[in-house]
């Protein structure tokens, strides 16, 4: 069969038979692999056409997804032999300039003239890469198609138990375990189809979409990665080679000696936002508590669950970065098309890409490991509006949020006209009126004798009603019509008689599908009741871990008591679309009916008439990450199953002045002695807010236990400290501060003769001073006169 595959460049149309191998070109797909079946319908697999120009056609199924069977005239069929024969079909009937953008840069990654290998790399080269003086005559073969051995795509090594890409214009090979790492390649019949016929940005998306392969994909040529041809999609620090091929930022390599290429981690844990030991991710300044996370202290490199994913900033992104010394500034991500020419000519690398800084028209290039995402709950903080910013800083943070909201509703705009273009609808689920029980789980039903009887009267004004005295509602049990003395006019039958709020699904921007009122609704007014099936604690792990294995990460669960869990995703009623909110206008109450226990949303404020009806998940976080939270709520705490974030400005009276309670940090960003962030040892001593790299104290490893910083004890007899520099850990006792401190006249401030920014011919000795008790910490809340 080898000698077949060498020694047929000719094509034949011959007559083809029943489950005869085929190329077919038809509707707008290029050449493509199908076999010759039968019709389902007439019972055959070839028929005459009539007419002017009578033809034979014939009755194909095409391989891989997704599969189409149709009727092909057999002009437009060849003998199929080898995916190697793609590129020596006939060029007019293929789709577009599907030819020339197929080429691989094999060698050098540069244009020009290019050799078609026609084996089964479809590999591209320049006469000269290949050591060749004139193109041969006749069928060109690479030396590695002729050798059989071929070269993965991912780690560059050959080997014999590589395995090509089932995509017939492919020609890449992969050893399995290195294709495997990429989340988009997907298994076709009995091989797969590789990453780089899918875009990355909108496989992580949605993983199911239908886009993900459509449109034109531009490619890396170094690994298999792909985007859409957008700015939309493409990763920002991308570099164009062609109309088709990239280098991807996945190929940056930081020089020696550039201080905006070195690997910068923050000083908090993303998910809680405290400092302590971090797990630092190798590829972005994300941090992590391991506790958190919830895993086990991992061996080697790490990489957070967004760079696993290959997530990658893009253009437009705003993103909080990291200059220097400065603190983390807001800036978003530009083209390089549009920023100014100076500034495009600076020196940059793949990887690297241009940000432009709010509050001032400064511009850098940097890299994914010196920025992170800037997020809804940043633009909605006011944390960093305290007295202590700069303008400039302000002004930035200003900025900052407004242009994140206009991106928020550009976003949301384009999001809803290819709602209305592709006339999307909810994920099916089947509606039901009242719980259903599953496997264990069951219903309870009590007698009526068990059922609590008040006191209202029929004769009452609203009896049972929200202003009434009812004792059943103020319990929260629902009375029963038989028992209730108010019979028929008793109003506290809402579950029973399902009396829900008007309410209607809806499309948002960044939450999925949510539930919005369609008339107002007063405080304290039921909405509606959280319906579905009724599973006990075994069933319920066992739908989470198949959740998992499959990637479903939409969760409709919620507990109804300690034995028992409503699951509203497969059946369920409109309150399973309600959204997760960290200021809810709703929320739930469980209530005692007919003597189970059901669970009901009601109103916390009054809605109005349009708004989207959310209440709080209260979500106990489980596996290794957290759930990202996207309410915008002013005091959003980031992340599923975190506690909101309290008022931290209170107002206090005292006689008739008023005093405001500021809440300082508890530890500080950066390393007191570099001024760097990264991963952080911490003082231990009460109200010490210092925290320091290992490496700059000479650590060899994390101190254990109750450890203080040497800012505490006097650096030449190691006593307890009395004065202190203020600009590094240098400090002394009152007997060997003598000519080692200073306080500088330009600030007042305690200093070294390193840090002193007067230098020392304007220095005061501190001899003349009476000896300072040792210091005092700044504490918690400091109380400012208004």
């Amino acid at each position: 069969s080898k000698m077949l595959f060498l020694l047929c460049p000719v094509f034949s149309s011959r007559t083809a038979s029943r489950k005869s191998l085929v190329w077919a070109k038809f509707s707008r797909r290029p050449w493509w692999p199908c076999e010759v079946t039968v019709d389902p319908v007439q019972g055959s697999y070839h028929r005459v056409k009539g007419g002017d120009r009578p033809c034979r056609l014939y009755y194909v199924r095409t391989f891989g997804e997704p599969v189409e069977l149709v009727w092909v005239e057999e002009k437009s069929t060849h003998t199929f032999h080898g995916g190697f024969e793609f590129e020596q079909l006939h060029l007019q009937h293929r789709r577009g300039k599907q030819r020339e953008q197929n080429n691989k840069y094999t060698v050098c990654e540069k244009t020009g003239e290019l050799l078609l290998c026609e084996g089964q790399c479809c590999g591209a080269f320049h006469l000269p890469c290949i050591s060749l003086a004139e193109a041969p005559k006749g069928k060109f073969i690479c030396p590695e198609c002729k050798s059989g051995v071929h070269t993965c795509f991912v780690c560059k090594k050959r080997s014999e138990d590589v395995r090509r890409c089932m995509i017939p214009v492919c020609g890449k090979f992969y050893h399995g375990e290195c294709i495997a790492s990429y989340a988009p390649t997907a298994p076709v019949n009995r091989g797969f189809r590789c990453s780089i016929h899918v875009c990355l940005t909108c496989f992580i998306a949605n993983p199911n979409g239908s886009n993900i392969s459509k449109g034109r994909l531009v490619r890396c040529v170094r690994c298999p990665v792909a985007y859409h041809a957008t700015d939309l999609c493409m990763a920002a620090g991308s570099v164009v080679l062609s109309n088709n091929s990239i280098v991807c930022p996945n190929h940056f390599t930081p020089r020696r000696g550039v201080k905006n290429h070195e690997h910068v981690n923050v000083s908090w844990c993303f998910v809680c936002t405290e400092g302590g030991s971090l797990l630092c991710c190798e590829s972005c300044p994300a941090a992590f508590h391991r506790e958190c996370l919830n895993i086990e202290m991992p061996k080697g490199s790490w990489y957070c669950n967004d760079c696993k994913a290959g997530k990658k900033p893009r253009y437009k992104d705003i993103l909080w970065v990291k200059v220097g010394r400065y603190r983390w500034w807001p800036a978003e991500v530009s083209h390089p098309k549009t920023i100014p020419e100076n500034i495009q000519r600076m020196r940059h690398d793949v990887g690297e890409f241009p940000v432009h800084f709010f509050g001032s028209n400064d511009y850098l290039w940097t890299y994914q490991a010196r920025v992170f995402p800037y997020m809804d709950v940043d633009a909605n903080s006011k944390e960093k509006m305290g007295k202590g910013v700069d303008a400039t800083y302000k002004k930035a943070l200003e900025e900052a949020a407004v242009r994140f909201r206009e991106l928020q509703a550009e976003k949301e705009l384009r999001q809803l006209q290819e709602d209305r273009k592709n006339d999307r609808k909810p994920p099916p689920y089947k509606h039901i009126k009242v719980n259903r029980p599953i496997g264990k789980a069951q219903i309870f039903t009590a007698d009526l004798s068990e059922i609590p009887r008040c006191n209202c009267k029929a004769t009452d004004e609203s009896p049972c009603g929200m202003d009434s005295e009812c004792i059943n509602r103020m319990l929260l049990y629902e009375c029963h019509p038989q028992v209730c003395p108010a019979g028929e006019r008793c109003l506290n039958q809402a579950f029973t008689k399902r009396q829900y709020s008007q309410v209607e699904i809806f499309r948002t921007l960044s939450r999925g599908w949510g539930l919005r009122c369609v008339h107002d609704i007063k405080k304290g007014h039921f909405v509606s009741e959280y319906v579905g099936e009724v599973i006990d604690e075994e069933e319920c792990r066992s739908r989470i871990r198949h959740a998992q294995e499959n990637d479903i990460c939409n969760f409709y669960m919620l507990t109804l008591d300690k034995d028992r869990i409503i699951d509203a995703g497969p059946k369920g009623n409109e309150a399973r679309f309600m959204n997760h909110c960290c200021q809810p206008n709703c929320e739930t109450q469980k209530w005692t009916v007919s003597g189970d226990t059901r669970v009901g949303l009601f109103a916390l404020v009054d809605i109005s008439a349009g708004t989207e009806l959310t209440f709080n998940y209260n979500l106990e976080c489980l596996g290794n990450g957290k759930t990202v939270c996207k309410c915008g709520a002013p005091n959003c705490s980031g992340f599923l199953g975190v506690r909101p974030k309290v008022n931290k400005m209170m107002l206090l009276s005292h006689g008739k002045k008023k005093k405001k309670v500021v809440l300082t940090k508890e530890r500080e960003d950066e390393c007191f002695s570099c001024g760097d962030g990264g991963q952080m040892v911490s003082c231990k001593r009460p109200g010490c807010p210092k925290v320091y790299h290992a490496d700059c104290l000479n650590l060899t490893k994390r101190p254990a236990g109750r450890w203080e910083c040497p800012w505490h004890q006097c650096d030449i007899c190691g006593k307890e400290a009395a004065s202190f520099c203020e600009m590094c850990p240098s400090s002394y006792c009152s007997q060997h501060r003598e000519g080692l401190l200073f306080i500088s006249k330009l600030d007042g401030k305690l200093s070294c003769s390193e840090h002193d920014p007067c230098g020392p011919e304007t220095q005061e000795s501190l001899l003349p001073l009476n000896p300072v008790s040792p210091r005092r910490f700044r504490r918690r809340l400091v109380l400012q006169d208004q």
